[in-house]
């Protein structure tokens, strides 16, 4: 024989518990206002890291992982803005990331916080498969990418970065030397604005083809003779690297904007030789 406790119902408690906190609204601290009349630049979040999928030239897709920093403007009226948003957008973008929809995430961003100024930047690591110039041999070489956009006023603009590592020759070096020359290992930074399509890899292969020689991951006996040779048959300074790469991207009309720099780790000093050239094409056509 069972008894019964003499005590209200438990799904009783609940209800009761559940219209309590329907009638509790919880504050919305972000949207107090502040009264110290200072705006922001930019607020947001930073460093936060999610995988993404980037086409790729070889065909289908790339996963990767991307770290992301995604800010907005704060009028001076506003104590703070809402973070949590910032990663609701980004979990919404799971899909591949491509130019377009990297501009579509940075025009949501901006509307769902009610700013007018937006900022994202997302960094990661893209890979290409490359055959030894010799051997054939295949291994995988890693470039550094970042997608840097922007809305300002209503106004949208996207560039595109890559790094690229690769290999000079000192001129000067071979010039005055009776035995070889002096080479260092470089890395070329291409920062670009284009208004149609192009591929990752045609940044990269710029940079990979107007450096002394290019690098990667696996040499042969055969591949590193050859890669020495071909180095020393094309001496490059670090001004000429730069300036190389700004005459083809002078001559394709997609890059309406670009900058190249390029640092040379010296091997035989203890500091770094650096160039950099910047070039707004619409702005020079404007002048003229």
């Amino acid at each position: 024989m069972s008894t019964v406790a003499k005590s209200a119902p438990l799904h009783a408690t609940k209800t009761a518990a559940a219209g309590h906190a329907e009638s509790t609204e919880i504050e919305d601290v972000q949207g107090r206002p502040d009264t110290r009349h200072l705006a922001i630049n930019k607020v947001g979040i930073q460093d936060i890291r999610h995988p993404v999928r980037i086409k790729q030239r070889a065909g289908g897709d790339q996963q990767t992982v991307a770290t992301f920093g995604m800010f907005v403007n704060l009028p001076h009226h506003f104590k703070g803005t809402h973070m949590s948003r910032f990663v609701e957008i980004l979990n919404a973008h799971e899909h591949q990331i491509t130019v377009a929809s990297f501009r579509a995430m940075l025009k949501e961003m901006t509307e769902r916080l009610e700013a007018r100024d937006g900022h994202i930047r997302m960094d990661f690591p893209y890979f290409i498969d490359k055959r030894a110039p010799v051997s054939g041999v295949n291994s995988v070489m890693d470039y550094e990418v970042a997608f840097l956009g922007q809305q300002l006023d209503a106004a949208t603009e996207l560039r595109v970065q890559v790094q690229v590592p690769v290999t000079t020759l000192c001129p000067c070096s071979k010039q005055i030397s009776s035995y070889g020359a002096h080479n260092q290992r470089s890395l070329v930074t291409i920062t670009v604005r284009a208004e149609e399509f192009f591929w990752l890899e045609e940044l990269i292969d710029i940079a990979e083809a107007e450096a002394s020689c290019e690098l990667y991951g696996i040499l042969k006996r055969v591949d590193e003779k050859e890669v020495t040779e071909r180095a020393y048959d094309n001496p490059k300074f670090v001004e000429d690297v730069v300036r190389d790469i700004a005459t083809r991207l002078n001559a394709d009309e997609r890059f309406r904007w670009y900058s190249v720099e390029s640092e040379n780790f010296e091997s035989i000093h203890n500091h770094s030789a650096y160039a950099f050239i910047e070039h707004d094409k619409d702005a020079a056509q404007a002048e003229a």
